[in-house]
């Protein structure tokens, strides 16, 4: 009967953690964590910014390739959304917008065409503007 009270007393004292090791998972934890905050912390912008500089490039191509097959460029960005002479649209699903939900626009139609996405503020000609590379 004795070893029947050691071995249910031993098994109950030492199941389970102690306050002191769980307390010290979670600072491990917690230090973790804030690594990873500090290390993606301002992360999201920077890839909404080049996001919107992929989406450029892709007008700026449907642009040139418009040009090559109506032999001049388009006068707006609505003109890439339809095809020409049977073709399909340079640009499906309409002219997209930039990463925060703005609508790109075209200056100098023509030869030397600037593509501009307004960026975070949503206004155009403030520094945080985003352009294309002239032609």
């Amino acid at each position: 009967m004795r070893d029947e009270r050691r071995k249910s007393s031993c098994s109950n004292s030492s199941a389970g953690f102690t306050l002191v090791e769980i307390l010290l998972v979670m600072v491990i934890i917690g230090v973790l964590a804030s690594v990873v905050v500090v290390n993606f912390a301002g992360k999201g912008t920077e890839a909404r910014i080049n996001a919107t500089r992929s989406s450029i490039a892709a007008i700026c191509t449907a642009i040139d390739v418009y040009e090559i097959e109506v032999g001049r460029y388009p006068s707006n960005l609505q003109d890439l959304t339809v095809g020409v002479d049977g073709k399909p649209p340079y640009l499906r699903g309409g002219v997209p917008t930039d990463s925060w939900g703005n609508a790109f626009s075209i200056e100098n139609p023509g030869a030397n065409y600037l593509v501009k996405s307004p960026g975070p503020d949503g206004q155009l000609g403030s520094e945080d503007d985003i352009t294309s590379f002239t032609n």
